[in-house]
C-alpha cells in the first residue's frame, strides 16, 4: 500500500532532530553497510499508540536512543519499534542505493521515506501483506533511496511483529544487492535441489527395497525443506504469495512435522523396539507429547507455534538414542550419530547467535541450513551403509549355506555308500528270511484250514446252545419267572426293543393311519416310516404304550413286563433304584400300564392272561391285529 504523508517542517527542526545522531555518509567506495540493532537509534512504543507525527516531532527527538547492550532476547513482541536512520545523500554518487531488512518474518514494517519537498512517502511491508505489493519482488524487504540533492534525509521505520524480529538494516548499492541476491538464490536452489534429488533417490530405493523407512525419511527431509522455506521467505515468494496469513502458521506446522517424522524415522531406522526398548517407549511418548503441544498451540496459543528452543529436547533424545544403539553394537547407527550430531550443532549455533554469544555472520546465520545439508547427506550414507551391511550379512549367510550344502552333499554320498552296502547285506538276509517265511506260511495255511473246520463246528454248537438258551428264556418269560438280568438278555438295548416293536407293528405290512396307503419310505427318525402319498411320518413308538416316554425304552419294557405278569420282585423304590430311575417315573409308567390292562379286560370282557405284548399296541392296532396271534421277536439284538 502506497500513500503520501505531507509534513511541513522547518530546516531548523530537521537539524535539531538529527543533532544527537551522526548521519551516515554515502560513499561509492563502500558497497555495503550493516546497521546492527545496538547501533540503531530507536524508541519502543509498547502499546503501539504513537503516530508518526508525534514520533517525528522536534519535542520527541530526544527520546530516540541507541542501546549498546541490546540483545535479541530483549525484543518485545507486539510492541512498535520506531527506528530513526539519518543518511547523507549526495548527488556525486554514481550508484543506486537500497535499504534492506534481512528478517523475512517481520509482520509489519511501515517505512517513512523522505521526499525532496519535505513530505514523507509511506511504504507498507511485512509478511502480513501480499508478496506482490513489495517494491522489489525479493524475499527480503527493500526500499530505494533517491539521490537528487545533497542533504541529510531522515528515514523512519515502524517495526512490529508477534514473534522475535531481527531489526538489522543494510545499506547497499544495487550492484552489491544483485551480486548478493544471485548468490543467495543460487545457494537456495542448490539446497532445495539437493533435498529434491535425495527425496527422489530414496523413493527409487523404496521401490527397489520396499522398506517403509525410506518413505519416513522422504517425509522428514520434505518437512526440513518446508521449515527452511518458511524461515527464509522462499516459501512465501514461490508457494503461497497470495496468502500472507499462512506465514503465522507455516514455521510451526513444518517444525512440528520435522520433529515428528524425525522421531518416527529414528524408531524405524535404529530398530529401537529390539535394540533399546526403554528408549523406544520414550520416543513414543515424545511423539504423543509433541503432538499434544502442537494441537494446544495451534488452537489456543498460536503465538507459541514458532518457539523453537524447546525442540532441543526431542533432538537430544534422538541423539542420545542413536549413541546408545550404536554403543550396543548396531553398526548402521554410526552415520546416524554423525548426522544428528551435526544437526544438533547447527541448532546450538543458532541459539548462540540468538543470545548474542556468537557474532552474526553469513556462516552463523545459515548454520542451520548447512547442518541440514550435511545431516541429509550423512543420513543418506546411513541408509546406504545399512543396505551394504545387510548385503554383507546376506552374502556371508549365503556362503555359509553353500559350505553347509557341500558338507551335506559329502555326508549324503557317504551315507548313500554305507546304505548301499547295508542294503545288499539286508537283501541277502531278506531273501533267506523270505524263503523261511514261505515255508512257515505253507504250514500256517494248513493249520488255518484245520482251525477253520474246528471253528465251524464250534459255531454250530454255539448257535445250538444260544437257541436253547433263548427258548428257555422265552418259556420263562411266558411262565413269568424271568428276572431283570435274564430279561436284558432278550432285550439288552433300545435297538432290540425297536426291532421288536417294528415286527409287532408292521409284520403284516405298513398301513398309513391317515390315508390307509400301504407304500412308504424311511422316516425322519430311526425305524420310522413315512407315507409315500400324504407324507405322514409315523415313529416306531407311535400308537404304543411307550409313546412319549422320557427314559430308556428297554427299562420301560421291563416295567411293562413286571406289571403285566404281576410279578413283584421288590418294592417300588427298590425297582426304581435297580433301573436307576425316579420313583415317580416308575410309578407313573406302571399306572399307565395298569390303566391299559384294565381297558383291555373291559373291552374283551375277560382277564388278560400272559400276553404282555397285547398291552403294547394301541386300540386300533389291536383291533387290526386281533385275527392273528401276537408273537415275540425270535432274534433280539
Amino acid at each position: 500500500m502506497n500513500a503520501r504523508l505531507l509534513l511541513f517542517w522547518g530546516l531548523t527542526g530537521t537539524w535539531l532532530s538529527v543533532f544527537a545522531q551522526t548521519p551516515f555518509e554515502i560513499d561509492d567506495a563502500v558497497e555495503e553497510r550493516n546497521f546492527m540493532p545496538y547501533e540503531l537509534t530507536y524508541f519502543v512504543d509498547p502499546d503501539d499508540k504513537l503516530t508518526f507525527i508525534e514520533v517525528s516531532s522536534v519535542e520527541f527527538s530526544n527520546r530516540f536512543k541507541t542501546h549498546a547492550n541490546y540483545q535479541n532476547i530483549d525484543f518485545k513482541t507486539n510492541a512498535a519499534y520506531w527506528i530513526r536512520l539519518p543518511i547523507h545523500h549526495t548527488t556525486h554518487s554514481h550508484k543506486t542505493w537500497l535499504l534492506e531488512f534481512y528478517d523475512q518474518t517481520i509482520d509489519h514494517i511501515e517505512a517513512y521515506i523522505p521526499q525532496n519537498d519535505g513530505a514523507y512517502h509511506i511504504v507498507n511491508m511485512g509478511d502480513q501483506h501480499p508478496f506482490a505489493n513489495r517494491l522489489f519482488l525479493h524475499k527480503n524487504f527493500e526500499i530505494q533511496l533517491e539521490m537528487q540533492r545533497d542533504t541529510v534525509m531522515v528515514y523512519y521505520f515502524k517495526v512490529r511483529s508477534h514473534e522475535f524480529a531481527d531489526i538489522r538494516i543494510a545499506l547497499r548499492s544495487v550492484n552489491r544487492f544483485v551480486y548478493y541476491a544471485l548468490n543467495e538464490y543460487f545457494l537456495f536452489g542448490t539446497f532445495y535441489g539437493m533435498i529434491l534429488i535425495i527425496s527422489l533417490y530414496n523413493f527409487l530405493v523404496y521401490l527397489a527395497m520396499r522398506e517403509i523407512k525410506n518413505i519416513f525419511y522422504i517425509c522428514y527431509i520434505l518437512s526440513v525443506a518446508g521449515y527452511a522455506m518458511s524461515m527464509d521467505g522462499i516459501g512465501f515468494q514461490y508457494l503461497w504469495p497470495g496468502h500472507p496469513e499462512w506465514n503465522n502458521y507455516a514455521v510451526g506446522v513444518f517444525l512440528y512435522s520435522l520433529i515428528i517424522w524425525a522421531l518416527i524415522f529414528t524408531r524405524k531406522f535404529l530398530s529401537t523396539r529390539a535394540n533399546a526398548p526403554t528408549l523406544d517407549r520414550a520416543l513414543k511418548w515424545m511423539i504423543i507429547v509433541r503432538t499434544a503441544v502442537f494441537i494446544t498451540e495451534l488452537f489456543f496459543f498460536p503465538q507459541f507455534l514458532t518457539y523453537r528452543n524447546l525442540e532441543i529436547i526431542p533432538l537430544s533424545l534422538i541423539f542420545y538414542t542413536a549413541i546408545t544403539v550404536w554403543r550396543s553394537g548396531y553398526k548402521p547407527a554410526r552415520f546416524f550419530v554423525i548426522a544428528y550430531g551435526i544437526l544438533f550443532t547447527g541448532f546450538f549455533m543458532r541459539m548462540l547467535v540468538y543470545f548474542n554469544v556468537l557474532p552474526f555472520t553469513t556462516i552463523t546465520h545459515y548454520s542451520l541450513h548447512f547442518s541440514f545439508v550435511l545431516e541429509m547427506l550423512f543420513l543418506t550414507f546411513a541408509l546406504g551403509d545399512r543396505i551394504r551391511i545387510l548385503k554383507d550379512m546376506r552374502d556371508r549367510a549365503l556362503r555359509r549355506i553353500i559350505h553347509q550344502h557341500e558338507l551335506n552333499m559329502q555326508l549324503k554320498d557317504k551315507v548313500n555308500r554305507e546304505l548301499e552296502e547295508k542294503v545288499q547285506e539286508r537283501t541277502l538276509e531278506l531273501d533267506h528270511k523270505n524263503r523261511e517265511l514261505e515255508e512257515t506260511n505253507q504250514k500256517l495255511v494248513q493249520h488255518a484250514d484245520k482251525i477253520n473246520k474246528i471253528n465251524s463246528m464250534l459255531d454250530l454248537d454255539n448257535w445250538k446252545l444260544k437257541s436253547s438258551i433263548k427258548e428257555v428264556l422265552k418259556e420263562r418269560l411266558q411262565e413269568k419267572t424271568m428276572d431283570y438280568a435274564q430279561f436284558k438278555t432278550l432285550y439288552p438295548d433300545n435297538l432290540a426293543c425297536f426291532r421288536f416293536l417294528e415286527n409287532l407293528k408292521w409284520e403284516n405290512g405298513f398301513v398309513c393311519k391317515k390315508c390307509s396307503n400301504e407304500k412308504f419310505f424311511k422316516g425322519a427318525t430311526k425305524f420310522a416310516r413315512r407315507c409315500s402319498r400324504c407324507g405322514y411320518n409315523e415313529s416306531i413308538t407311535a400308537f404304543t404304550i411307550f409313546q412319549g416316554i422320557k427314559f430308556p425304552i428297554e427299562k420301560a419294557f421291563y416295567i411293562a413286563y413286571l406289571t403285566v405278569t404281576g410279578k413283584r420282585e421288590s418294592t417300588l423304590e427298590a425297582l426304581a433304584q435297580k433301573l436307576d430311575l425316579g420313583t415317580n417315573t416308575v410309578w407313573a409308567f406302571k399306572t399307565k400300564v395298569n390303566a391299559r390292562i384294565n381297558e383291555l379286560e373291559k373291552r374283551h370282557k375277560r382277564p388278560l392272561l400272559s400276553r404282555w405284548e397285547e398291552v403294547i399296541l394301541d386300540v386300533p392296532n389291536i383291533a387290526h391285529h386281533e385275527p392273528r396271534q401276537l408273537q415275540t421277536i425270535d432274534k433280539p439284538a
